[in-house]
């Protein structure tokens, strides 16, 4: 049996074991209760639950819990986080703006603020128009006021059914959907954009570079079309908080700058590691590409697919 001693908590008298704290003495008497709120995890002295009676038996050694984890290892229960509640947020859209020839711009103003984290998708009604899966996002400066929705929508050049969206449109948004969003911690974190993928990417990456400005970051854009290449400004912004390795890269396009590679997008992914955290966002089939090399190695990847 370990060592004993008495301890004076609040005022009173109690028996603890060498080695345990102020608060866990508390806790074992009853004299505070814990709570378990968000994610599980539990805070002393907020509430409902009963207090123990009786006193737990003595530790002979820290729980392995309070070991810190080793960088890139998954934080314990980060993957079984009960998902955000879903809310239903209402506005018009008030502003439309043509990024390249296959990506469009949609702003909508709404009653009130939408929720969830940088990554998360909504179902977006536009009145008349069938529900798309959208992920809200920032202009390509970096721009959004609180109650704004940002959509980056891609289109087909040759005409679109989007093409249809009009000032002063009524607008639904049901969200936060998926398990794409934002997460800190970890290790070096690799984004992955194709097309107009690279709006929910752009939101994670300026997250990031506030949250955790010393995290190492890469970048690797793809487009079909080197013209829809759009995001120039997102990515001096990005360079001068220090993102150093950004790659950018089309299938095709005669007037393809020097900058931009030739060739798929899966093609020119820096080499992942086990410790790597992975957000993709795009089409199906380059999602699905970067989730396979991703499990290659062991990566985590979290994949945001566009409609």
């Amino acid at each position: 049996m370990g060592a004993r001693c008495s301890l004076v908590v609040n005022g009173r008298s109690v028996r603890v074991s060498t080695g345990d704290t102020p608060l866990e003495a508390a806790l074992a008497e009853g004299m505070i209760a814990p709570l378990p709120p968000l994610h599980g995890t539990l805070l002393a002295g907020q509430g409902a639950v009963a207090p123990s009676g009786r006193r737990p038996p003595a530790r002979r050694a820290r729980a392995e819990a309070l070991r810190p984890a080793l960088p890139g290892a998954p934080i314990p229960g980060q993957e079984e986080a009960a998902a955000a509640p879903v809310t239903l947020r209402r506005g018009t859209v008030t502003e439309i703006r043509r990024l390249s020839p296959g990506i469009v711009e949609v702003v909508a103003t709404l009653t009130k603020r939408p929720t969830g984290e940088p990554g998360h998708q909504a179902l977006v009604t536009f009145a008349g128009m069938p529900a798309m899966t959208l992920s809200p996002t920032l202009r390509v400066d970096g721009a959004a006021e609180i109650n704004e929705a940002v959509f980056h929508i891609p289109r087909d050049p040759e005409g679109d059914p989007v093409d249809a969206i009009r000032l002063d449109q009524p607008v639904r948004l049901k969200g936060p959907v998926g398990r794409g969003q934002y997460r800190p911690g970890g290790g070096r974190l690799v984004l992955v954009a194709a097309g107009a993928g690279f709006g929910p990417i752009w939101a994670i990456a300026r997250a990031a570079r506030y949250v955790e400005p010393a995290r190492e970051v890469a970048l690797a854009v793809g487009a079909r079309d080197a013209l829809d290449l759009y995001m120039r400004e997102s990515l001096d912004w990005l360079r001068r908080t220090g993102v150093a390795r950004i790659v950018l890269c089309a299938d095709r396009g005669r007037q393809r700058p020097p900058d931009v590679r030739s060739g798929p997008l899966t093609a020119h992914l820096p080499s992942l590691r086990a410790t790597d955290v992975v957000h993709v966002a795009g089409d199906v089939s380059t999602v699905g590409a970067v989730q396979v090399l991703a499990a290659s190695v062991g990566a985590r990847c979290y994949p945001i697919v566009l409609d």
